[in-house]
């Protein structure tokens, strides 16, 4: 071959290449872009909140867009970026215009740099394309990794499930999938339906969708409500579906009240698969991934695992609402793991798990148990709860951590009487060695056992009244502890605390103390005669609560860093009859109040009516780890005159800032401090200070040269809801407990829930 010919197919080659990757880039599709408000939605979203951006917003007072376009939805978060560094407007115009167009590659740059530094140089950015549209693919692709990273949005994959414009009565802007409702104002979201797709969120708000995952999906462990003129109508999240019956479900009757998967193609229903097989029993535990069942053991669940309300008014609930000690549910089973749980009827309190603490309620966790049977029993363990030893009356049996009859995770001990049948041996309580009716369940926990006593909430609660209130106390005070007692045990067995242990409430000061004190005839008379009668609020339990004394006046549910709406039965009002409201939040008001002991209260007669205390800046100082303090000095009250916030200045200028009730009487709590009360006696060693409603004064110098400052004092407790001692007086005033109840819990009602 010559020279000339070589040269002449070797450029033929060339040229033909040259076209041919020309005409790729031609065919080839140019790759969506985003636009520079969804993007700047996202990137916000990466650091802060939509609350936040909001908030911002609002504390600027200003914009960078003009006030006929401020108010659209992306400003909020184009604004943040604005100030933050994340956009400039060397680059983006603050236009509505500007917003709607596509993020550029200059621009992207900037905006990933915002995320983290390390993203920016992830943008190629060169001065051929600069101003181009800056791909979406390669956008979420450094968003998501940014996200797997840093502490940005949490990425979930999720099957949508509706929007607005498939779901009637619909919230604006709201999206429901199969991980939960979200916001997803000024997105495109409804071309997703039925899909699965990657998501990120914050906080409740989508910062956007970074992928399609798959058109094919499966609608896990959905209820089927209803089927209808051929549409199978399933509960999918929160909300409701409907879907034509594929050809092999003519009738739809095989699958309804079921849970069935749905297998969806490209959002056409093609597959029903019913799960039919159902197991009951007592729930003894609800663990992070396994359910507890009396009769079954330790049961795993599925990860898709749902739980609804199916009696009455349905109602999607959570794991948290499937309740220990009781058999309100049907599990659904398949493939040896749980599918549903389906609560097939109401709640009604009959009995009650309480973990018992050690000595001195230090903990939860005991090293062994000892315990002695005073009647004949059984004690039930195995896997499945399937092995039984009879016990005789006056067995007694210690167990360890290392007793192969907790190889299970646990052992219960069942007397043939409900009533004391179980002497805990290695425990000792105000009383002694206390006693137990129920039954005693000794469970595995990390690094030792824990106890449990399922006990009837009736007998439970003739062992909480003498120990949260005397039992000379005049009985109408005494029925009104009772019900606030009980009423309190409703909701905490509704609350669950200790699922994954399966208790309810423990014996302690954390919940109510639980027979420390030994019983008396009189605080059961107080039980037996209000039998099941609780306080409700428009037909919901109320919260209880409950303290020792008060300073003359109480307070509202805000003492508990709430603005108080939930609980408007709880009212800062005087003790007395009229039940006024004084204004005691200004520290003028309120001193001028607190060092009066002459103040008439339905309580005033108590000696912790009113106290005082002396502390010495160097001691405090020492105490809270600081210098010795220069100041204490009361910044905000709550209503009532309860402090709300408190700072202490050392002598260095060092601040210390108490928030809240709690932390205020933590903070000037001491073992060592000595406080004198009304009656002229003392008493100290109280690691908490009695109340917060206090006010404070600086009264001189001490010998070492700190600061001295008095306390002066009211009350012991909380001060929300009713004052035991303030119980008390009213009854000794001939006040039935019915109009206790009314006076410090106003507007509820008493309802009777043993019918």
């Amino acid at each position: 071959m010559s020279r000339k010919s070589f040269i002449i197919r070797f450029g033929g080659i060339f040229a033909l290449v040259f076209v041919l990757i020309g005409l790729i880039l031609w065919l080839e599709p140019e790759k969506e872009g985003i636009t520079r408000a969804q993007a700047a939605k996202a990137a916000a979203l990466f650091h802060v909140s939509r609350e936040e951006c909001v908030q911002y917003s609002q504390e600027t007072g200003s914009s960078h867009f003009s006030d006929k376009e401020k108010n659209n939805w992306y400003v909020i978060y184009m604004d943040y970026l604005y100030d933050h560094g994340g956009m400039s407007t060397e680059y983006t115009e603050p236009t509505a215009r500007a917003a709607q167009q596509p993020l550029t590659y200059q621009e992207a740059r900037l905006l990933a740099g915002f995320l983290g530094e390390r993203y920016a140089s992830q943008v190629n950015v060169n001065s051929s394309n600069r101003d181009e549209p800056y791909p979406a693919d390669l956008w979420w692709s450094i968003y998501e990794e940014a996200a797997a990273k840093e502490e940005g949005p949490e990425t979930l994959e999720v099957i949508l499930y509706g929007t607005p414009a498939n779901v009637e009565g619909a919230g604006s802007w709201m999206c429901y999938t199969s991980d939960g409702d979200f916001r997803f104002e000024g997105l495109a979201l409804d071309q997703y339906l039925d899909q699965k797709i990657q998501i990120f969120v914050r906080d409740g708000e989508l910062a956007g969708v970074g992928r399609l995952i798959s058109e094919n999906v499966v609608y896990e462990n959905v209820w089927v409500e209803k089927v209808e003129d051929g549409e199978l109508y399933v509960h999918a999240g929160s909300i409701t579906r409907s879907f034509p019956l594929p050809d092999s479900e003519k009738s739809g009757e095989n699958v309804l009240h079921n849970i069935v998967d749905l297998t969806l193609e490209k959002g056409r229903l093609s597959r029903i698969t019913i799960k039919k097989d159902r197991i009951t029993g007592k729930v003894l535990a609800v663990g992070e991934d396994y359910i507890e069942i009396e009769g079954y053991g330790q049961v795993p669940l599925a990860p898709s695992f749902r739980v609804y309300k199916v009696y009455g008014d349905y109602a999607e609930k959570s794991k948290a609402d499937i309740l220990v000690g009781y058999d309100l549910q049907e599990f659904v089973a398949a493939n040896g793991k749980l599918c549903a749980a389906l609560i097939v009827r109401p709640f009604q309190a009959d009995r009650i798990r309480v973990l018992l603490m050690n000595d001195n309620f230090q903990d939860i966790v005991h090293s062994q148990v000892t315990i002695t049977l005073n009647c004949d029993g059984v004690m039930i363990y195995g896997e499945k709860e399937d092995q039984e030893e009879k016990l005789k009356s006056g067995s007694q049996l210690t167990f360890t951590p290392e007793d192969e009859k907790l190889s299970s995770g646990r052992v219960a001990i069942v007397p043939d009487s409900e009533e004391e049948g179980i002497q805990v041996d290695s425990l000792n309580r105000s009383q002694g060695t206390p006693v137990y009716g129920g039954r005693m369940e000794i469970c595995l926990a990390e690094n030792g056992l824990v106890l449990i006593n399922d006990v009837l909430l009736e007998e439970y609660l003739k062992k909480v009244v003498p120990s949260e209130m005397p039992a000379s106390y005049e009985l109408e005070a005494l029925k009104a502890q009772a019900v606030c007692a009980r009423t309190y045990a409703y909701r905490q067995i509704m609350g669950n605390s200790y699922s994954q242990y399966g208790a309810h409430v423990d014996d302690s000061t954390n919940y109510q103390v639980y027979n420390n004190i030994s019983t008396n005839p009189r605080t059961d008379q107080a039980v037996d005669e209000t039998y099941g009668k609780i306080l409700c609020y428009e037909d919901q339990p109320v919260e209880a609560y409950y303290y020792s004394t008060s300073c003359g006046h109480g307070t509202d549910g805000s003492v508990w860093g709430t603005d108080g709406s939930s609980t408007p039965y709880l009212q800062a009002v005087e003790l007395r009859e009229q039940r006024r409201t004084r204004d005691l939040t200004s520290n003028e008001a309120f001193t001028e109040f607190i060092c009066n002991p002459d103040v008439p209260s339905y309580d005033s007669s108590f000696p912790m009516y009113r106290w005082t205390a002396l502390y010495k800046g160097s001691t405090l100082g020492n105490q809270l780890g600081m210098a010795w303090i220069d100041s204490i000095r009361v910044k905000e009250r709550g209503p009532g005159g309860v402090v709300k916030k408190l700072v202490l200045t050392d002598t260095e200028g060092n601040t210390r800032t108490c928030q809240g009730q709690m932390d205020v009487r933590r903070t000037l709590g001491s073992s060592e401090l000595e406080i004198e009360r009304k009656d002229g006696t003392s008493v100290d060693g109280l690691s908490l200070l009695p109340s917060a409603f206090i006010a404070i004064q600086e009264v001189g110098t001490a010998r070492d040269g700190s600061k001295l400052f008095t306390i002066y004092g009211g009350g012991y407790g909380h001060g929300a809801g009713m004052s035991q001692n303030g119980a008390q007086g009213m009854a000794k005033e001939g006040k039935s407990f019915q109009e206790i109840l009314e006076f410090f819990y106003q507007g509820t009602e008493l309802e009777d829930k043993s019918q």
